[in-house]
């Protein structure tokens, strides 16, 4: 209950309502609070209001700056709170437009502060033409001739403020300790008395007549106990009359004398009591609708916090690994600062050692130059010629070999003090600079929009959108197909679209599909799987785009006829490779007995010849008087066969019409040929049963032979061809013959 503290006190005062009254606007006040914030309106005099500021403006000027604001139901501005005690001449310091509060013509009695001392019941008069501002929606409040109390008292808000005020009072003592009462632990509602667990024992067992007593929690005790009977509220009008009845133009309960005498007399009126359960299952149904809110808000709050600590642990665990990384990258720099490190050092030695190697030569070559100068000038100091003459060539020789050996670039440093090597570290520089967050976690699993995932006939539509939290990068996604059979998944559309429409499914098949996303750091979770069923009919039309340029298609696509001579083909727009299928052709037009051909073709099947003249079709031709079964330009007759090829079919012929239910003499089978061609206004079916892989005819609903083709297999589009002469309309979707019954032992053997 700590939460409905806020609901039960005063917006003025802030403290606990007393005597609250309801405004007109539905919110609450104190009867004290409301008369300290009574706005006094210019229309009426008083010596207080002729009273000008210093500055030359008089109250009066400032009222009317703001009369608009002050009479304005819609105005944001509103009067002070201050109370009449404050000086009238002073602006009001919580109102925006600085409206004055003006104090009564009488004093209020310090008995009016209802904060301090006990509410006497006596009201002082209130000022004549005295504004209210609500201090919650700045309504602003006009007061007629009966003041405040025009405004109608909150009882309920009254009795459930004492309430709560009793709940938070000291914990209840047994009545029956005699010394040092312990706390009470339950209350008898018939004894209505407290009583402590001992006391309970001794004094109310639980058995004899005490057993039928109502134990309650003290706290509930003591509330029943202190709830006084229901007060009947009185009119604010009429007050000798009590409220009876309930005006449901006004929203207001009302007496009879304001329905006989007042202005609810023309109004619709209701019981009293009525309107009070009305509204209070009102008020129950908008709270269980509120209760809701505030469940799905606790559990909202507990996701929140428990995002906290997952934010918080993700936190740790985040920088942990940034630090990691950047410690990695620092190591790396480290190794690298060191190889670097040595490779100076070996380029500081190796100059060494080179300007330490041309020292030492020099220095030996010098000394040896010095010394020969040293001997050439001793020998020079002599005095016999015929003795110098002997070695001064070999001395003169010397010398020019020893200045030869000082020629050019002897004297030049072999290596320079300057080291050739700069560190380029720019672009490492550049790359630290732009090193920065990237994603590189997988995309989050994509969420299947439901409402917008749908089939038709043999298509399915998926759509799909990312979590609506979800701000990883998603380069495309991968939507997946079971084979209709519970099969493996397969790829049907990788992209960046998030729909796609996967054509060409099986009829009569449910499919799971599910979707997920990828990025450059990989392929992320699927999303929950959604089973589709394609539609159990196949609905087809003539696909124009398969057929002969002769072809002359007409009525959406479903009736078909051809401007040559020659017989050409037209397919279906579907493809079968499971389920059973059976549709049928009339003949609108049949001149001159031409053989138009109705069967099943492969997709690449010849357009320019009759339909069965080729390996890709397997085809019934049929003229006026007898149909043929062909297949790469092989056939037979309609009734029974004739067979063409070998008489090894009349076995199989034979067992396969057992199956269907015709038996017929065996001796007549290769004999009887029974007239029953097509004329205009026939009906040609054509059953495909992928269960036992076989293909039979009908005209004019009777089974032609027995069954033309078997061991099909593979996908198989519907075909005719036919020539000018002949006219046909499609009729697809069609249930299957009652005759035949689908899933049937498929016989063995070869049949033309």
């Amino acid at each position: 209950m700590d939460e409905m503290e806020e609901e039960l006190k005063c917006p003025v005062c802030g403290s606990f309502f007393r005597e609250p009254i309801i405004l007109p606007c539905s919110h609450n006040i104190c009867l004290a609070c409301a008369r300290n914030i009574l706005v006094q309106t210019p229309d009426a005099e008083s010596p207080q209001s002729s009273r000008a500021s210093g500055s030359g403006v008089s109250d009066y000027d400032y009222l009317d700056l703001d009369k608009m604001s002050l009479y304005s139901e819609a105005d944001s501005g509103y009067g002070s709170y201050g109370g009449f005690v404050s000086a009238p001449t002073t602006p009001c310091q919580k109102s925006p437009n600085g409206v004055r509060v003006f104090p009564p013509t009488v004093p209020p009695p310090p008995q009016a502060q209802h904060h301090l001392l006990p509410h006497t019941g006596v009201l002082p008069p209130v000022p004549r033409n005295s504004c209210l501002t609500c201090p919650q929606c700045h309504r602003s409040l006009t007061l007629d001739d009966r003041g405040l109390r025009g405004f109608p008292k909150n009882r309920v808000l009254e009795g459930v403020v004492d309430r709560y005020q009793q709940s938070k009072a000291a914990a209840l003592k047994c009545q029956l300790c005699e010394k040092s009462p312990r706390e009470a632990t339950v209350m008898c509602e018939q004894c209505d008395v407290f009583y402590c667990d001992p006391c309970r024992l001794r004094c109310h067992p639980p058995r004899g007549p005490l057993a039928k007593h109502r134990l309650v929690p003290p706290a509930q005790g003591r509330i029943s106990r202190r709830t006084s009977p229901r007060k009947i509220s009185t009119c604010t009008e009429h007050e000798l009359e009590n409220l009876s009845m309930y005006c449901v133009q006004c929203k207001t309960p009302v007496c009879y004398q304001c329905l006989e005498d007042g202005k609810h007399s023309t109004h619709e009126v209701k019981a009293l009591g009525a309107m009070w359960k009305l509204h209070k299952g009102q008020l129950s149904q908008a709270l269980n609708v509120l209760s809701d809110r505030a469940t799905e808000a606790k559990e909202f709050l507990v996701q929140l916090r428990n995002m906290v600590q997952h934010i918080q642990e993700n936190g740790v665990e985040f920088e942990a690994c940034l630090v990691a990384q950047c410690d990695a990258l620092i190591e790396a720099l480290n190794r690298r600062k060191a190889q670097l490190l040595s490779r100076v050092t070996k380029e500081h030695e190796h100059k060494l050692s080179v300007v330490r190697d041309q020292i030492s030569h020099c220095t030996v070559k010098l000394r040896q130059t010095t010394g020969l100068m040293e001997y050439c000038l001793e020998v020079i100091k002599e005095n016999d010629p015929s003795g110098f003459l002997q070695i001064s060539d070999a001395l003169i020789r010397r010398v020019h070999m020893t200045e030869n050996q000082w020629g050019k670039g002897s004297l030049t440093p072999r290596m320079s003090s300057d080291f050739d090597l700069t560190l380029d570290s720019g672009p490492l520089l550049q790359t630290i600079h732009q090193l920065d967050f990237v994603q590189m976690k997988v995309p989050a699993a994509p969420i299947l929009q439901l409402e917008e995932c749908c089939t038709q006939t043999n298509s399915a539509t998926l759509s799909w959108k990312q979590p609506p939290l979800s701000t990883i990068a998603v380069d495309g996604y991968i939507l997946e197909l079971d084979d209709g059979n519970g099969g493996q998944f397969r790829e049907v559309y990788v992209g960046t679209e998030m729909i796609c429409t996967v054509d060409g499914l099986h009829f009569n098949s449910t499919y799971k599909s599910r979707v997920k996303a990828f990025n450059s750091s990989g392929v992320g979770q699927y999303s929950k799987t959604l089973v589709m069923q394609t539609s159990e009919i196949a609905w087809f039309t003539f696909d124009p785009a398969s057929a002969h340029p002769d072809i002359i298609l007409s009525n959406d696509n479903l009736t078909v006829t051809c401007n040559s001579y020659d017989d050409r083909v037209v397919m279906g727009n579907t493809g079968f490779s499971r389920g059973v299928h059976y549709w049928e052709m009339t003949i609108d037009r049949y001149d001159n007995h031409p053989d138009p051909a109705f069967g099943i073709a492969r997709a690449d099947v010849m357009k320019d010849v009759m339909l069965g003249k080729d390996d890709k079709a397997w085809a019934m031709y049929v003229d006026n008087n007898r149909s043929w079964f062909m297949h790469n330009n092989s056939h037979t007759n309609r009734r029974y066969g004739e067979c063409l090829q070998s008489d090894r079919c009349l076995m199989h012929v034979l067992k396969l019409d057992n199956i269907i239910g015709r038996r017929q003499s065996m001796t007549s089978l290769p004999m009887r040929l029974t007239d029953g061609g097509i004329s205009k206004g026939a009906t040609v079916g054509v059953l495909l049963d992928f269960s036992r892989g076989i293909l039979l005819f009908l005209i004019n609903d009777e089974q032609q032979g027995p069954v033309a083709f078997n061991t099909l297999e593979g996908m198989y589009y519907p075909a005719i061809s036919l020539n000018r002469n002949v006219q046909v309309t499609l009729h697809s979707g069609l249930p299957i013959p009652d005759f035949y019954t689908p899933g049937e032992s498929e016989a063995a053997g070869s049949v033309c």
